[in-house]
Order: C-alpha cells, then sequence, then structure tokens
C-alpha cells in the first residue's frame, strides 16, 4: 500500500488525510501547529515534527496549505527528504503566476509538482466527492491519475500550461463570491420590503440564475452585445433596488450601480449588459 506525506492539516487537509486512511493508505502528516497532526493519530495517520522525516519512504507527497507563503516555506523545509521519485501534487489555492515560477525552479532541482487546486468542502472531501483540477505536465498526471480520482468524484485535466488550474480555481471562487454577494443584497432588499428571508427564498423554486452564465455570459465570449436588457435599463433598475433597500448597503448592488453609470457615460447605455465589461 502506498504511503503519503501531506502537509497541511488544517480542515480541507485533515478531511483529505481522513479519506486516504479509510483507503488503507499509509500517511505521514506534517503541520506547522503540530497539534493538528497529532489530532489526526487516533485516525491512523503518523504525526511528523520534522517536515524532512515526514517525506521519508513516502510515494508521493500533498500539501493543502493556505497561500503561497505556506506553501513556499514547507517546500523549502520539507525538499531535502523529497526524492526526484517522488511526484508533489499541491491543492492550495494560490497565485498563478506563483505556481508557474514554483513548478520551474522544482524542475530545476530534478522534482516534479502538478497543481491540483478542489472546489469541495471538508465534507466532501471526506467522502471523496467534488471537482478536482489539475493542469501540468501530461505524463505527470498521467501518473498521478488514479491516485487522484479516488480523492474526487470528477477529476479535470485542464491542460499542461501548469498554472491553468490556478486560474480556474480563482474564477470559479469569484463565482462563489459574486453568487453569495448577491444572494446577501437580494435577502438585505426583500427583508427592508418587509419579506422574510424564507419567503424570499421561494424566488429560487422558480427563478434559476445559472441561465446568466448559459446564456448572457456566452454571448460575452462571443462579443455579442445585441441588446436583451440594455445597460441602461439595467442601470435604472439598479437604482430601483437602491432605492427598495431604503438606507440599507448593497455592496454587490452598489457596485454594480457604479460600473453601469460609467459604461453608460462613455457611450454604451444601448448594448446589452453583457457589455458591462468593455473598456
Amino acid at each position: 500500500m502506498e504511503t503519503v506525506a501531506f502537509y497541511g492539516a488544517g480542515m480541507l487537509g485533515s478531511a483529505m488525510i481522513r479519506a486516504m486512511l479509510r483507503r488503507g493508505l499509509t500517511v505521514h502528516v506534517w503541520n506547522r501547529n503540530a497539534s493538528r497532526a497529532q489530532a489526526l493519530e487516533s485516525d491512523g495517520a503518523r504525526a511528523f515534527a520534522d517536515p524532512v522525516e515526514a517525506a521519508g519512504g513516502a510515494d508521493r507527497v500533498h500539501l493543502c496549505l493556505a497561500d503561497d507563503a505556506s506553501v513556499d516555506a514547507v517546500l523549502d523545509a520539507a525538499l531535502a527528504g523529497i526524492t526526484t521519485e517522488c511526484p508533489i501534487v499541491d491543492h492550495s489555492t494560490v497565485l498563478p503566476q506563483n505556481v508557474a515560477q514554483r513548478v520551474a525552479r522544482l524542475q530545476e532541482s530534478g522534482h516534479a509538482l502538478l497543481h491540483a487546486p478542489v472546489f469541495m468542502g471538508p465534507p466532501m472531501a471526506l467522502e471523496c466527492k467534488g471537482v478536482m483540477m489539475a493542469s501540468g505536465d501530461l505524463s505527470l498526471f498521467a501518473r498521478l491519475r488514479v491516485a487522484l480520482e479516488a480523492m474526487c468524484s470528477d477529476l479535470r485535466y485542464v491542460g499542461e500550461r501548469p498554472d491553468l488550474a490556478a486560474i480556474y480555481k480563482l474564477m470559479g471562487n469569484a463565482m462563489i463570491l459574486a453568487v453569495v454577494g448577491g444572494v446577501n443584497d437580494a435577502l438585505r432588499m426583500a427583508e427592508e420590503q418587509d419579506v422574510s428571508r424564507p419567503r424570499a427564498y421561494e424566488l429560487f423554486d422558480f427563478y434559476d440564475p445559472m441561465g446568466q452564465i448559459r446564456g448572457r455570459g456566452k454571448r460575452m465570449v462571443e462579443n455579442d452585445y445585441d441588446p436583451y436588457w440594455s445597460i441602461d435599463m439595467a442601470h435604472k433598475d439598479a437604482v430601483l433596488m437602491q432605492a427598495a433597500a431604503h438606507h440599507e448597503r448593497l455592496p454587490v448592488i452598489d457596485a454594480m450601480e457604479a460600473l453601469l453609470r460609467n459604461v453608460s457615460d462613455r457611450g454604451m447605455g444601448d448594448r446589452d449588459l453583457g457589455a458591462v465589461g468593455l473598456r
């Protein structure tokens, strides 16, 4: 059975580790906060105080860390224990250009890194559900494919460009922030109109905002701005939303109202809403 060295025992990393242990893998764990790694020993993991020692005997290394600085610091600390035959898989959400630089830097020392961020929370990771994207060297991905497929329900290889999965990850997270921010604005506006949140949420029983991505989003990609809902009409509605919210701020709508006004002032008010991003 394989031995995995896993660096990062936060909520997501711990769930991934527990899932690996359930599948019978031997897992060496290192975490900056040692107590988090030690907490996984009751599940069968082996916690290490030394990042170099944690890599000993590993068939592959996984990282799930908070940011670029953490990834670089852990790799610098652990690399002496990682053999060049041992592939490194990084699940961290990090800056794309840093991924490309990191891959190139590791290649110089004979090490191989595949970036494989995920769209899954801890409960999904524990059940090996959700999407995992991977980008980088195709032969490295092929070597790791079976192991990565075991960690998710939908593995997507997005290409050899090493930073592409990182770009997609940030795009996906941007959509999460935009959608959650929009839901927040909608619920605030409803409450100001004396509609309870549960009652307001009933809107989504029959209205699916996903149509905006599949319809207007596709038209944006194709630079098709024939007006179905013009910039000026959308701006008018954004002002109505602000008025309906009374004195309650609507952070997403407030930002969109300003953007729509700017685009209209530049003479594009008769174009479709999808033209909002035109410079």
